[in-house]
């Protein structure tokens, strides 16, 4: 399946790239198997401490491949709804195989940055989504686009943009499936950082973060991760907790001399 997503790792960073580009990038159900063995592959590797996702050609990601709405005017139904007996079924661990193919991205152990440019449209707006950041052309046209299929979003993308944004903009969005760009986006909230080159200035952040103790780093994404629907309570513990493991490890105490000698740290991953 290396026809859909190639991975190429240098100095921490893994760069992964949907590579379907003439289809836009859309999401058949090759894609969607890609999406999930990519994450599994990454998480396997212990030399990559920073992702950087994005698409080749003229867009991000299209969204769902026509095929598929082909076969669902057929009556037919994905791999992605048969697989484990219905949607409703909990594939990988609390999520069905397509929501996977998103929070597979957000629950990854490194943090992971998408570039985006051209078209992010419904599966491919919420695949932007399960990025911890988002690095976004300003035209770069976005969408919750499920509505125009008589569908609605379904994976993990409710469970993430309750998050980044207000509810009544949330619904509107649906309601209407909407095209809006990416200066827009960034409005809302859905968008970290608006950029004319979102794949430089991505690999250029992936590359600052990757020198960093890898330890801290992903301590980081597993506390933000646990603390999301949380009490303060919970997140004042959930930092004592990870805080412990991290304080005088070897990662920890090499970032101290590093930061006091004004060296890049030598981590061991």
């Amino acid at each position: 399946m290396t026809d859909r997503i190639t991975i190429s790792v240098n100095k921490g960073v893994a760069d992964v790239r949907l590579v379907r580009a003439d289809k836009m990038n859309a999401l058949d159900d090759a894609m969607f198997a890609r999406l999930l063995s990519a994450a599994e592959e990454i998480n396997a590797n212990k030399e990559i401490r920073c992702v950087v996702l994005s698409g080749e050609g003229r867009a991000f990601c299209a969204g769902l491949d026509m095929g598929n709405f082909a076969k669902m005017a057929e009556g037919k139904r994905s791999e992605n709804s048969v697989a484990g007996g219905g949607l409703a079924a909990r594939t990988h661990g609390i999520a069905n195989r397509a929501q996977q193919a998103v929070w597979g991205w957000r629950t990854l152990r490194v943090p992971v940055i998408a570039a985006v440019h051209g078209v992010a449209l419904g599966g491919g707006f919420q695949v932007a989504l399960g990025a911890d950041i988002r690095i976004v052309h300003p035209e770069t046209k976005m969408s919750i686009l499920e509505v125009k299929w008589g569908l609605v979003p379904d994976m993990s993308s409710t469970a993430i943009m309750r998050r980044l944004v207000r509810d009544d903009v949330i619904r509107e969005l649906t309601y209407t499936g909407r095209i809006f760009t990416g200066t827009e986006a960034k409005e809302m909230g859905f968008v970290t950082h608006l950029s004319e080159t979102p794949y430089e200035d991505a690999m250029n952040l992936a590359q600052l973060i990757a020198e960093k103790s890898p330890s801290a780093v992903q301590t980081a994404k597993k506390l933000y991760n646990r603390i999301a629907d949380g009490s303060d309570a919970d997140a004042l513990l959930a930092e004592s907790e990870l805080q412990e493991t991290l304080m005088g490890s070897k990662n920890q105490i090499e970032a101290v001399m590093a930061g006091l000698q004004k060296r890049v740290g030598d981590f061991i991953d």
